[in-house]
């Protein structure tokens, strides 16, 4: 049982070594140090606190955002469940509104909106998915878009 556990751990440990930690307090706290040691415990610390979002929302904790993202959050965090009816049928007026808030220019809101619509399960993966968790699968799915990645780039 003691082998299990410790596999376990050290898998885990692994996977986080090689996970970048991003922002957040335990980049901070860790800042400046290499190796994998710092690295995974900048890594935990962050997850243990659960701050990144925070950090990437506010662009606080050595997180860069901009400030249409900020302006989405803000809107998200009072209208998720509204957001969240629009963007599982493809339209609506807050779907609308996070475009705008984006900066989304008219010619790209048809491919915002489906992007949004076909990504709806891994935005909202349960009920109980806050708006800040939305907000990091939004940002991260535009990124990856090339037409859509100017309205996120920090």
């Amino acid at each position: 049982m003691k082998k299990l556990i410790a596999g376990a751990l050290l898998m885990g440990a692994s996977t986080l070594a090689f996970a970048q930690p991003g922002c957040g307090v335990g980049s901070m706290i860790w800042k400046g140090q290499s190796g994998v040691a710092p690295h995974v415990l900048a890594a935990t610390t962050n997850g243990t606190f659960g701050n990144q979002t925070f950090g990437m929302t506010t662009g606080t904790l050595g997180c860069k955002t901009n400030e249409s993202v900020q302006s989405m959050a803000m809107y998200m965090d009072s209208n998720i469940d509204k957001v969240a009816r629009d963007m599982s049928r493809g339209s609506g007026e807050n779907l609308d509104t996070l475009a705008v808030l984006l900066g989304v220019q008219e010619s790209d809101r048809e491919s915002f909106r489906t992007l949004l619509q076909d990504n709806f399960a891994a935005i909202f993966p349960s009920s109980e998915t806050t708006s800040g968790e939305a907000v990091d699968a939004i940002v991260a799915l535009l990124e990856k878009d090339d037409s859509l990645s100017k309205y996120v780039a920090a």
